[in-house]
């Protein structure tokens, strides 16, 4: 984490007292913006939220261990016996202080950016570099215009790659973000529908993700899926950088020659390593493909195939994320229950479809929230798309859950599909039809809490 002094801190932010603490050479250890976590040394952050204001916590702050706080020049009573680093604007000082931070590093830092995937492939990007190097990534979803300063802030010194996650859901944002960690290595997974709500289309989406490259250095490299049109077409107007691809198609770069899958994960080739297999203890086809990015910065970085195919076999991936877990009456729960797109929604039910040697097909779907106008329409479409062969229950929570109920009973018989409002019920009523062997999928964007279902079906050790 950043360990300067009070008056280095203040030059590099520009505080509005630098001068007045020019000589005081107290220690500053790591930032904070919660109170009910401060460590002793830390430089508390009084960030301004929709319901508080930081700044009234500063007292407590100091007294529970900080070292020193920042407070805004424009909100009255500044405190005059507490260690104040006076700036303009608070936010704006903190991304300042990670981006000069970043700048005193001697670290690479890959910046992972898409619609979906983003997590897990940042999780397969830190697992495969950390065969060579000592690495640091994200946490949670600390990937926003607050989150990402944090974790840029959180980097040791001797750290030697960082693998920083980048989330957006308006134009502009991903420019910020890049611009603060300066990535030499960028990575765009995909072009989704998440947060069309907010940029209208996949064309603006795409516009977006590509701020990443605003970012990188000089000749830095962009990773990006090559099997995207959107992608295609715009990639080559970006000058001064240099790009590789990955994905299904031939044309890429890299792309797999095998994959054969089971419950547990994925075994692969690429046309990279015809004879050799990696494994991914990961399920789904696309996290395969995603893998496919964090092979193409593992080589970057200099290292071996041998090097990757162990970090590949060692991931652990964040909570929620494609999570098989042991199910009650010997069943099998597939919790995924942290976001939902119809990309990912699609990607994650073909998953459940391809499995073998499993019983009974069982779908948990809710809401894909931010869809914009034609939410109801990308709802009915998952459920229309869905095989009665291969599935054999499908369960809908919520609003927008209905129309994929809707769709799905279009081409299911009757007594298959059932939808719910009430979570309790739902619950109540799948617990009565899961038998041995069955395979539940839960599947929702986060606001609908469907890890709750998932919780509810599965073992608890």
């Amino acid at each position: 984490m950043i360990r300067r002094t009070i008056q280095e801190i203040a030059e590099m932010i520009h505080a509005e007292n630098a001068a007045d603490l020019k000589n005081n050479q107290s220690i500053v250890q790591g930032v904070c913006i919660d109170t009910r976590k401060i460590a002793d040394g830390n430089l508390y952050i009084p960030l301004k939220g929709r319901h508080t204001d930081g700044h009234q916590y500063v007292g407590d702050a100091i007294r529970k261990g900080a070292a020193a706080s920042l407070w805004q020049k424009d909100v009255p009573n500044p405190p005059a016996h507490l260690p104040l680093i006076i700036v303009e604007d608070v936010l704006k000082s903190l991304q300042e202080l990670a981006n000069r931070y970043r700048s005193q590093l001697r670290v690479k830092v890959v910046g992972v950016t898409g619609s979906n995937g983003k997590t897990t492939t940042k999780d397969m990007v830190a697992a495969v570099l950390a065969q060579k190097y000592k690495v640091q990534k994200t946490e949670g979803n600390f990937n926003n215009h607050q989150g990402l300063p944090l974790t840029i802030l959180s980097l040791d010194e001797d750290t030697e790659a960082a693998v920083i996650e980048m989330g957006m859901s308006a134009k502009g944002e991903i420019s910020l973000l890049t611009r603060i960690a300066r990535p030499d290595i960028a990575v765009i997974t995909n072009i989704g529908e998440a947060h069309i709500q907010n940029l209208g289309s996949r064309e603006a989406i795409a516009d977006a993700k590509l701020e990443i490259t605003e970012g990188l250095p000089e000749n830095g490299l962009l990773i990006y899926i090559g099997d995207e049109p959107l992608l295609q077409e715009r990639v080559p107007n970006i000058k001064g950088i240099r790009t590789k691809t990955f994905g299904r198609q031939k044309s890429n770069d890299l792309y797999p020659i095998s994959i054969t899958q089971n419950d547990e994960g994925s075994t692969f080739k690429t046309n990279a390593t015809e004879k050799a297999e990696f494994y991914l203890p990961v399920l789904g086809e696309y996290n395969v493909i995603n893998s496919l990015a964090a092979i193409l910065a593992g080589r970057e970085l200099g290292l071996s195939f041998q090097e990757i195919r162990t970090g590949l076999g060692n991931v652990k991936l964040t909570a929620m994320r494609m999570e098989m877990a042991e199910g009650i009456q010997g069943s099998k729960v597939i919790n995924d229950a942290y976001n939902a797109s119809p990309t990912s929604m699609r990607a994650a039910i073909r998953l459940v479809e391809q499995l073998k040697g499993a019983g009974r097909k069982i779908l948990v779907l809710g809401d894909m929230l931010e869809l914009g106008e034609k939410e109801e329409d990308f709802h009915t479409e998952i459920g229309r798309g869905l095989n009665p062969h291969d599935i054999q229950y499908v369960f809908t929570y919520g609003r927008l859950g209905r129309f994929i109920a809707d769709g799905a009973k279009t081409v299911f018989p009757d007594g298959r599909v059932l939808a719910f409002d009430d979570k309790s019920r739902l619950i109540a009523v799948l617990k009565e039809n899961i038998e041995a062997n069955d395979v539940i999928l839960v599947k929702a964007s986060r606001g609908m809490q469907l890890e709750e279902v998932a919780r509810a079906i599965t073992v608890q050790k």
